[in-house]
């Protein structure tokens, strides 16, 4: 049996350029940006971007993916070099990007849902953990509070950014953002 090639290094580097540029866009704009604008916006031909992504489905869900494992590897990173409180606040920041991105690719990312496609339950259950993961941490330490569950931060934060999640109410975000890591501090 052959062993599997692997890509080669231009391959894996236009991928990874398509991934990072097609992620600006998607949060960028309101609307989902044309194949070819996110390949002239890549530096790359209609034909790399379509030999990566032979659809925009595809590219939709690997901006998904490679958004929710950064969200979940985030949290575990982000606790290597901070206190739980701040990673847990990092975090939130991390989150609130997450959700922007979705801005550009909602319609497909929706049909894509709905056709089972992608497997919401599973990036809820990934989220879910990243969030545990936090308090746990913070429980620990004694930063947070112990009676908080992570489904009660989820929805906290999709509140958030559903009344301030666009470019000119990031100051209010923040702000919020900050209300709710104060209201999870444990105290003394």
């Amino acid at each position: 049996m052959a062993a599997a090639k692997s890509p080669r290094a231009d391959a894996t580097r236009n991928r990874r350029q398509l991934l990072d540029v097609a992620t600006r866009l998607f949060a960028a704009t309101g609307t989902e940006p044309s194949m070819r604008a996110i390949a002239a916006e890549a530096g790359v031909g209609i034909a790399t971007l379509y030999r990566h992504f032979p659809t925009r489905e595809s590219l939709v869900d690997a901006v998904y993916q490679d958004q929710v494992s950064r969200l979940t590897a985030g949290a575990e990173d982000l606790l290597a070099r901070l206190g739980p409180a701040a990673a847990l606040r990092r975090w939130m920041d991390l989150f609130g990007d997450w959700i922007a991105t979705k801005n550009g690719m909602l319609d497909t990312l929706l049909a894509m849902v709905e056709s089972g496609e992608i497997a919401h339950a599973h990036t809820r259950t990934e989220l879910l953990a990243a969030i545990d993961g936090l308090l746990e941490a913070g429980r620990a330490s004694g930063e947070l509070r112990a009676d908080v569950p992570a489904e009660d931060i989820a929805a906290a934060l999709i509140g958030i950014f559903t009344v301030a999640g666009s470019a000119e109410h990031k100051a209010m975000a923040g702000r919020l953002l900050d209300l709710l890591l104060d209201g999870l501090r444990a105290t003394a």
